[in-house]
Order: C-alpha cells, then structure tokens, then sequence
C-alpha cells in the first residue's frame, strides 16, 4: 500500500489545458471520484481541482496506477492521452506525502503562500470524505497536512507580506493613516486591479467611497457593488477635498491628477495627508504631485518594488516552512513505518516485558528470604508467561500481513496498548 500523487498545475500545464482537465463542478467531481473508485488497486482518494492545479491523491497498490488514471482521465475529459502525460507529474511516498504538505501551506502556489489553497483542500476532502472514498491513510495523510499548514502560519510569516498589487496599495495606505476606519476613498476608472484595492479598503474599514468614471451608468453600477457614491467624471477634481485615498485607473493619454488640482484640495482639508494610488498606464498622476507636502503618490512601478521586496520577504520565510514539512514528514514517516509487523511485535514484547520488570522489581523487595536460583526460576516463569501470552497474537498477525487491510488490525493493537513510542513505550 502506498500514497500517490497525479496531478498538473501552473507549473507543467497552460490555462488552455487545465481548464480542460478540470473538474469544475460538483457533479465532475462526484463523477472522478466514481471513475477512480473503479479502477483495480485505488483503494482511497481526493481530487483537488482548482483554476491553477488538478490534483489525486490516493491510496493503491496497483503497479500500473499511472498509466490506469491517465488512461480513465484522458477519455473522461476527451482529451489526447500523450498530450495530457506530457503535462502530469506522479509521485510516490515520501516525495507524495513531501508534495501534499507543501501544498496545503501554499509553498506550492502560483502567490506563494497564499492561504486559501488550505481551505480548497478541506473543501476536496470534506466532498471525498463525504462519498466514502477516504479512508484510514487518507485521513491521516490530510489531518497532517492541515497541521502542517497551520504550523507554517503561525511559526513563520509568510503570510505577513502583501505580493499582489491592491493588497499592497492597502497595506501602504495602512502605514500612512494607521487606520482606515474613518477614511473616505475615491476610485477614478476601473480596471481589475484598481476595483481589487477599493474592495481591500473597504475590507480594512474605510467606510466611504466615491466612484468617478467617464460612462456614468458604470460609475452607478461600481458603486453599487462598493456600497459607494457615483459621481460624474468632471465633478471628481471637486470631490479630491473630501477624500483621504484616491485610486486612479483611467486610459486618459495625459495626467488628470495635477499639483494645481491636489494643492487646493490640500488647502482646503487643511493640510490632513492624502495617498493616492495610481494603478494607470499611462500614468493619471502628474509625479509632481508626490512633491507636495502631506501627499504621498505610488505608481504601478513603486508598487511593484514593494511587491517584489515583499516576494524575497516571503521565499525566506518559505525556507523555515521547508524546515517544518521536513520534521513532519519525519514523523509521519515512522508511523507509516510502524504499521508494519515486526516492529509492532518487537513494541507489544517490550511492552510486556517493562510490565513484568517493574512488578518484578517491586515483588524482588517482598522476597528477599529467597535463594537467587529461586529468583531466576521465577524470572523463567514470567518470561514463559509473556511468551505463550504473546504466541497466539504473533503468529495471527504474521498470518494477515500480507493482507490490504493488515494496517488496521496494526493500528488497533497500537492505540489498544498506547504502543506510540519508538520502543513501545507509552508517550507521556
């Protein structure tokens, strides 16, 4: 029985052929599960599907297990079987066990370290869980993992450095004005990424914001969606006064920010700082303006500085997370290695054996009147008891060894005597 690994991602596959493997509903999902369930040897297994990866983790012992999966892949998505192999990676154990972890902490990721991937894989699991196609190493394998996650965000700080450009505009506008529960923002244009910052701030508490675009009707429907005020674009050098944040993503050929414009808003808010972001190219802000006092201007550019800074920050704190999946993978290693029979025999002995020591010990006080052959026959005895005691449960448990299911009767033995030490001793 081993754990496995099938899957492509952004790393080996472009969009045109993710989207075509992708199992982007429930009732695909429910069916991958069913096509996989039927393949001879598959014996547990999730399927985690997202826009940047497709992944199976399973449990099997089937030899050809690759070339079985692609083959019921290739013809369930209609897709040519030598096209899809050139882009599907397989592992196999430790490398499969090594791969799960480090992508329920993110290391694996398109933004490096980005949390929501934890949640998909819950997600896939629950689904999996929930048509009975986890079982015994499965659940181990996935419990683990999200305790590996959680370890990674709380021991490093991987998670503390903004690496998208509207999370970065907020993080900025965060260290200027120390909170933004009480500040007002306008979003000048559209644009993906300039709608992403305003739903950050809004996020982050700014309770107000002003969308200005040329069409009116889509300034109405912006706002709308922020909960804000729309305003025609010719009245928004007006509005600059009341607004803290100004976000500015417009196809304008020329500045429609300039020093002349922010310097009477300034004046007339009475010198209280204003930051503006301008996410535009061309630029909407003459860089003039940064020259004035109490105004702070980035452009696409310093913000991609700060993204790139912040993406060194975060591949350092991705080598102390490296560090964790490798103490992990350590010890999931040696209880993967335990639920074999050798060791669990040489555990239940010694098990038994530090029982008989330690009453020994004690009873050796009580009987101190006796002849040290008398001590050593009864030594005898108790070795002989633990022998014939323990003859019956080995020869049984080298009789299912070579059975699938062999492990569960491993790991009842285990947590019956509390066998969780490297020797069989009980852990404190």
């Amino acid at each position: 029985m081993k754990i496995c690994v099938l899957g492509l991602s952004h790393k080996t596959a472009p969009v045109e052929i993710r989207e075509k493997v992708a199992f982007s509903s429930l009732q695909k999902l429910d069916e991958g599960i069913s096509l996989l369930k039927r393949i001879n040897g598959i014996k547990e297994c999730v399927i985690l599907s997202t826009c940047n990866r497709v992944e199976v983790y399973l449990v099997c012992n089937d030899a050809e297990w690759q070339e079985n999966i692609a083959t019921v892949f290739s013809e369930y998505h209609g897709i040519d079987k030598k096209e899809l192999l050139s882009h599907l990676y397989f592992k196999e154990d430790e490398d499969a066990i090594r791969h799960v972890f480090k992508v329920a902490s993110g290391l694996d990721s398109m933004v490096l370290g980005e949390p929501q991937i934890t949640g998909q894989l819950k997600e896939a699991y629950g689904f999996a869980s929930g048509k009975n196609a986890t079982g015994f190493f499965i659940n181990k394998l996935m419990h683990t993992a999200f305790y590996v996650a959680k370890r990674v965000r709380t021991e490093t700080k991987i998670g503390s450095y903004a690496v998208s450009i509207s999370y970065v505009a907020v993080e900025l506008a965060k260290k200027i004005f120390e909170t933004l529960e009480d500040k007002k923002a306008m979003l000048i244009g559209a644009g993906e990424m300039a709608e992403l910052a305003a739903k950050h701030l809004i996020t982050n508490g700014v309770k107000e914001i002003i969308v200005a675009n040329r069409t009116f009707e889509r300034a109405c429907t912006l706002a709308n969606e922020f909960n804000g005020k729309p305003c025609n674009f010719e009245e928004f050098p007006d509005k600059l006064k009341d607004v803290d944040i100004v976000i500015s993503s417009t196809g304008a050929p020329t500045f429609i920010i300039t020093p002349e414009k922010v310097k009477e808003a300034i004046k007339s808010r009475r010198n209280k700082p204003m930051f503006f972001i301008d996410i535009a190219v061309p630029r909407d802000i003459d860089p003039k303006v940064n020259d004035l006092d109490n105004v702070f201007v980035y452009d696409i550019d310093d913000l991609q500085n700060v993204v790139d800074s912040n993406l060194k920050e975060r591949q350092k704190e991705a080598e102390k997370a490296e560090l964790i999946i490798n103490e992990e993978l350590k010890v999931f290693k040696e209880w993967m290695g335990s639920l074999t029979v050798k060791p669990i025999l040489l555990s239940l002995r010694k098990y038994f054996e530090n029982i008989k020591e330690n009453e020994f010990k004690e009873a050796k006080k009580k009987l101190s009147h006796l002849k040290e052959e008398d001590i050593k026959i009864i030594d005898a005895l108790l070795n002989a008891v633990i022998n014939k005691t323990l003859h019956k449960p080995t020869v049984f448990l080298k009789n299912i060894s070579s059975r699938d299911n062999a492990y569960l009767y491993l790991d009842a033995i285990k947590e019956l005597f509390e066998l969780k030490g490297e020797h069989g001793e009980k852990e404190d």
